[in-house]
């Protein structure tokens, strides 16, 4: 008799959901043209709440990623998105470094709204904490000359196991 061959299959009960998350940034007004304008916001992190209506919590996620982040300008109402060349979108918390979530190079868009491309980074240490700031660095290709508030929305698509 040979050697007993015995299989066992385990499934993963694992579990995909998005979270999505929304905040306001306001590129500042007097900025010389082709130059990089930086500034952030911090955000708070609504996933605890969506991690436990999902039948998860924070320990049993596997994997997030950003999916989708659309930037639209809320005021001035009549503005639209040519003035910008380029913007590029980090996220930081205090305990973790940051990393480059999403970006448009090149833009050449008169809407009001443009979606910018997601990076691969992982951000499970991101969304797991209580808030992360997001940092914008945005090159304009027309002087602005006010204040313009843009909001941003994020979804995140999550992996996680079940309780």
């Amino acid at each position: 008799m040979g050697p007993l061959a015995i299989s066992c299959s385990v499934i993963d009960n694992l579990l995909t959901f998005s979270i999505d998350n929304q905040t306001s940034v306001t590129i500042p007004a007097g900025f010389p043209v082709n130059t990089p304008i930086d500034f952030s916001a911090e955000t708070a992190s609504n996933s605890s709440t969506v991690f436990e209506n999902n039948n998860t919590k924070a320990d049993l996620v596997k994997d997030v990623r950003l999916k989708e982040l659309k930037l639209t300008i809320t005021n001035p109402t009549d503005k639209n998105i040519s003035f910008l060349k380029s913007i590029h979108m980090y996220i930081s918390t205090n305990n973790s470094d940051e990393i480059e979530l999403a970006f448009l190079d090149d833009i050449n868009s008169t809407s009001s709204t443009i979606t910018l491309t997601p990076t691969s980074e992982k951000l499970d240490k991101y969304l797991k904490a209580e808030s992360f700031t997001l940092r914008v660095k945005a090159v304009t290709k027309e002087t602005v000359s006010e204040n313009i508030t843009v909001k941003a929305d994020m979804r995140f698509q999550v992996t996680a196991d079940s309780f």
